[in-house]
């Protein structure tokens, strides 16, 4: 919000599509995908599928983040 980003996050993704990223970000003309780890937090290939093809549409943003790519976020979102 500090940067003008709006954001969804599904609060409870039972019912949603297996391996979703967890926050969809945005702030014209940008789209952001990004779906959070703990350290050591295991990737599950549904994950890794949804990743690579938000990354195959024109203009979409999508990244695997954890606590230890922090100045990247912020990069990122700067």
């Amino acid at each position: 919000k500090l940067k003008g980003w709006r954001y969804y996050c599904t609060w409870n993704s039972s019912n949603s599509p297996k391996g979703f990223p967890d926050f969809v970000l945005l702030r014209p003309p940008r789209l952001v995908f990004a779906e959070i780890k703990s350290q050591k937090g295991e990737v599950r290939l549904e994950q890794i599928v949804w990743l690579e093809d938000l990354r195959e549409v024109p203009g979409v943003e999508a990244y695997l983040w954890r606590p230890s790519d922090w100045d990247d976020i912020v990069k990122v979102l700067a």
